[in-house]
């Protein structure tokens, strides 16, 4: 009796010992699929080179989209804004000056001028009326006759002058002049709208809410246009992303769900394949015959998960089995 029952725990044993030996071979031996947790970034910059004159992130903060992250110090710029108003003030006065038109004082001395000059066409054409009619009954030589219409024409000539003056004075300035100084005023104003344009640039803004995951720049230190000094992860859109060999992708289609276990949190979810990639690149498994081999190719998977899980970039998904 006690040599059956011996036997029946040494049987006993070397079954347990048997099936925890199968479960842990085929444990070892399940296909694994391991993806990485990714998310979309952003990168902020500005269009200015300069220097960090402020830095109101750090590493790890979360921030709203429109938040102020850091603004660039711009002297140059600031020169250049006090240059370019002073020519739009100037700009504005001489368009104001041309509105306006001309002075009363100018009208007025015009007007003088005008009014001198028909009282000397008077006086010369009584001249030369006397003198003609002295000329007409040959009293006066021809030279002083000639004198006395050439002083007439003149004096006609003088108002003609001053008349054309005054009614230019009192017009004001042409419309092609007027064209020409709001050109001027709008030159002006561009310019200064260009310069302001750059200024705003000099303040940077988060473009989206997110997880400031890189700084790499400091207060003080100076940056060229389009640097990235902030990078802002969209902990809103994350993905897995799968390389899977093309012999692994049967059955595996767009709208696909399977479950992935996630080490960092020790927890198990759903995913959902949303994309596979249109062009296939070179694995590093290659044909090992001769003849009748082939190369296999990898495709790029992305899934996403189906409900709400605190995953992180650059964390793990392991799938068991197959996708």
């Amino acid at each position: 009796m006690k040599r059956v029952l011996y036997w029946i725990v040494v049987c006993a044993i070397v079954c347990g010992v048997v099936v925890v030996v199968y479960h842990y071979f085929e444990r070892e031996n399940r296909s694994v699929v391991q993806g990485i947790v990714e998310c979309r970034s952003y990168r902020s910059s500005s269009k200015l080179a300069g220097r960090i004159d402020s830095l109101f992130v750090a590493e790890g903060d979360m921030v709203d989209r429109g938040e102020l992250l850091y603004t660039i110090s711009t002297p140059e710029l600031d020169a250049k804004l006090r240059q370019v108003a002073a020519l739009e003030a100037a700009a504005e006065a001489i368009n104001r000056e041309v509105d306006m038109g001309a002075r009363k004082e100018q009208i007025a001395t015009v007007r003088s001028m005008l009014n001198k000059a028909q009282a000397g066409l008077t006086l010369a054409e009584a001249s030369y009326m006397r003198v003609k009619a002295l000329y007409d009954k040959g009293v006066v030589p021809r030279q002083q006759y000639d004198e006395a219409l050439a002083n007439y024409r003149a004096m006609q000539a003088t108002v003609d002058a001053a008349s054309a003056e005054y009614a230019l004075v009192r017009e004001g300035a042409t419309r092609e002049q007027r064209e020409a100084v709001e050109a001027k005023v709008r030159e002006a104003q561009g310019a200064v709208e260009e310069v302001n344009a750059y200024l705003r640039d000099a303040r940077v803004y988060a473009p989206i809410s997110g997880w400031v995951s890189n700084i790499v720049a400091e207060h003080g230190e100076l940056v060229g246009s389009g640097y990235p000094v902030v990078t802002i992860l969209d902990l809103s859109n994350r993905w897995v992303t799968f390389n899977l060999k093309e012999d692994m992708l049967k059955g595996v289609g767009l709208g696909h769900q399977f479950r992935g276990y996630i080490p960092a949190l020790d927890k198990w979810s759903e995913f959902r394949v949303y994309y596979i990639s249109s062009e296939a690149d070179f694995a590093t498994w290659s044909a090992t015959r001769a003849r009748g081999g082939f190369d296999i190719r990898t495709f790029e998977v992305r899934a996403k998960p189906l409900s709400e899980v605190d995953i992180l970039p650059g964390m793990s998904v392991i799938v068991y089995e197959e996708l």
